[in-house]
């Protein structure tokens, strides 16, 4: 248990020193605090050479915009930089397990994680596609409720569109957050903090599936 206090210890070092070079500060209680309301993404510089490293390495899975369809990707459009900057470090240093993206982070150099990470968070959020059913009543205010319940809606704010290290997570796609609650819940998933494993630990798997649902159908 030490020990793995200790790696923790190191690892939330580290990732301050990498913030703190792209010039953002890590709060004292990371995910503890309500998210501030993000400013408007501005529009990313044509010139910007990580828009075309973005396009030739990431674009294929992610979408040109940040939002695509392919299974199991994450949407990153409206992301944040700190947040996108924090797992693109996880996966280089081989904390968050998914082969592809170890792969890819693992010769980044930490000029490379900012570099991406400053070209993501210039995506502006785009809307989810309709779903193929309408949305059941019951089960979006029962997700609402469990929102409120679980102060999801305070450290990701009231829109749960996130702010600095906490990521945005409304209309993210659901079977994506269904399986990121999931690994959190049975501690397979890392952040730099506990907060989410601590903050769905006694939420039983029914209703992460309906926070999911939820989530991925907010109204934006």
């Amino acid at each position: 248990m030490r020990g793995r206090a200790l790696h923790r210890t190191a690892l939330v070092v580290r990732l301050g020193m990498l913030a703190a070079l792209a010039g953002a500060a890590v709060p004292a209680a990371a995910q503890s605090k309500p998210a501030t309301p993000p400013a408007k993404a501005a529009a990313a510089p044509a010139a910007s050479p990580f828009a075309q490293r973005y396009a030739q390495l990431c674009a294929a899975c992610h979408g040109a915009n940040g939002r695509s369809e392919m299974v199991g990707t994450p949407v990153l459009a409206g992301q944040h930089s700190f947040y996108a900057i924090t797992q693109l470090f996880l996966f280089r240093e081989g904390r968050r397990p998914n082969e592809a993206m170890t792969a890819l982070a693992k010769g980044m150099k930490d000029d490379d994680l900012r570099g991406f990470s400053d070209y993501i968070g210039t995506l502006p959020a785009q809307p989810a596609p309709a779903p193929a059913t309408p949305n059941d009543a019951a089960r979006m205010a029962r997700g609402k409720a469990l929102a409120q319940e679980n102060r999801c809606v305070i450290c990701h704010g009231p829109d749960l569109s996130g702010g600095q290290q906490v990521p945005r997570i409304a209309q993210q796609k659901e079977e994506y957050l269904k399986l990121a609650l999931h690994e959190f819940k049975q501690g397979k998933r890392v952040g730099y903090t506990q907060a989410m494993g601590e903050a769905v630990r006694s939420i039983t798997p029914e209703d992460l599936d309906t926070l999911a649902y939820y989530i991925a159908r907010l109204d934006k």
